[in-house]
């Protein structure tokens, strides 16, 4: 059960927090599912006392992407019938030059590996410190650096 004071620090994470599930899901459905069930099994489950949310909950929700990463390779691996592909027809309408650009980020971060992407938003987007980020991931400082260094690079040469 969450104290008054951890259900509000919960509710003040939000807004970051559906940041970092967009940027693991890269789709807005997959990103609002995600922040759904990271704030349920948070409230149902609880948090130790002295947890720190923000931390809990960005590891809980990478936790919970993960799992659903590896639930899709399974289904999709032991699909009966192969799925055919759909095309999507692309908007012909250009909402001019800011639109564009967003994309282009969007499609260069999507572009990058899970890992680097993950700790790049972290850092960049949401602030956090290196140190955060290697707690909030569970991996060492110096991984957290070395994935920020090589999102970087991957961004520039894209």
């Amino acid at each position: 059960m969450l104290s008054s004071k951890q259900q509000s620090q919960l509710m003040a994470e939000l807004a970051g927090l559906k940041r970092f599930c967009l940027s693991l899901t890269g789709d807005v459905a997959d990103a609002d599912d995600l922040l759904q069930l990271t704030v349920e099994r948070v409230l149902e489950r609880g948090m130790p006392a002295d947890a720190h949310v923000a931390k809990w909950s960005y590891r809980v929700c990478r936790n919970i992407w993960l799992d659903e990463l590896r639930s899709r390779e399974v289904r999709q691996r032991y699909a009966a019938t192969a799925v055919a592909s759909e095309g999507v027809a692309a908007e012909s309408a250009d909402d001019g030059f800011g639109r564009v650009e967003l994309e282009r980020v969007d499609a260069a971060m999507q572009a990058l590996p899970e890992e680097q992407r993950s700790a790049l938003l972290l850092v960049a987007v949401e602030g956090r410190s290196y140190a955060e980020v290697s707690e909030i991931l569970d991996i060492p400082l110096g991984t957290v650096m070395s994935r920020v260094a090589r999102a970087r690079r991957g961004l520039a040469e894209d």
